[in-house]
């Protein structure tokens, strides 16, 4: 049965009043680390079922801060320590409304030594990066972050506004002449750093827009998919805890040949596609 506009912000808003509720319950008892240890255990049955889930020798070192300025625009830096030996990466959000963020599955034209993102925290939580090896084995990283309302945090424009470009893409590569973010591009074989920019509101359902006073319907990017001629370098299945107009920041191999393809969608049929020529590497 389809809801009327009034009901579904109402439903919105007593959404967004528990999770405030609850979230506000969660901080106070934050650092209560049997609680948070519950928690997990419940998302990792979720998510993985009775597969293993490791902790020791990490394969990803996250960098977080510790306190967000902005819980709706936390940089996280996730570096895999091994990475030939990772072929996908789970993020989680533990306290968030949807805790799995983001998937990343690598292909064959990925590096996936460093992946760089911004993502939404909406209380204090424990972030947790698994690493999935070629053998099916899941390895887990945790940091605690102290934020607050990364979910429900308002764009501070109209959602015209806010749509205004959707879709919009931009590739930039590391100059291959000055090796910056890529040290030894210049070199055959060195994989090369890019920077994904995509517009997008990724409204996650839980914001009032300080115009019309309403709460926005989600609208978010659900996948990314890129690939560097025929060889895949990730795809990337997310959720709302993505921050709006995602940049992402990976590297690829250069064997490939060809151009850099993306394509971008979102949960309500948005589609977008656009191709991106890669500099010559110099000898």
């Amino acid at each position: 049965m389809r809801m009327s506009h009034r009901a579904t912000a109402a439903l919105a808003g007593l959404l967004l009043t528990g999770l405030a509720a609850s979230g506000a319950a969660r901080a106070a008892a934050g650092d209560d680390v049997a609680e948070r240890e519950a928690r997990w255990k419940d998302l990792r049955q979720s998510l993985f079922g009775d597969r293993a889930v490791e902790t020791a020798k990490p394969l990803v070192r996250m960098d977080l801060p510790d306190r967000a300025n902005d819980a709706a625009l936390v940089p996280l830096t996730m570096t895999m320590t091994d990475k030939d030996r990772i072929k996908g990466l789970y993020l989680v959000i533990d306290d968030n409304p949807a805790p799995l963020a983001a998937h990343f599955t690598f292909g064959p034209a990925a590096d996936p030594e460093e992946l760089k993102l911004r993502i939404r925290v909406n209380t204090y939580s424990n972030v947790h990066a698994v690493a999935e090896t070629q053998d099916g084995a899941l390895i887990q990283t945790t940091q605690f972050v102290k934020a607050s309302g990364g979910c429900s945090a308002p764009m501070g424009m109209t959602d015209d506004e806010a749509m205004k470009g959707m879709g919009d893409m931009r590739l930039k590569f590391a100059d291959p002449a000055s090796g910056a973010a890529s040290p030894g591009a210049t070199d055959s074989g060195k994989p090369i750093a890019a920077t994904l920019m995509i517009r997008h509101p990724n409204f996650t359902g839980l914001q009032m827009n300080q115009v019309s006073r309403e709460y926005t319907p989600a609208r978010y990017i659900n996948r990314i998919s890129v690939t560097y001629g025929t060889q895949n370098v990730f795809v990337m299945e997310g959720d709302i805890s993505i921050s709006a107009n995602p940049v992402i920041n990976f590297a690829l191999r250069p064997a490939g040949k060809g151009p850099v393809t993306v394509v971008t969608q979102d949960n309500q049929g948005g589609r977008w596609e656009r191709s991106f020529d890669v500099p010559a590497a110099s000898h």
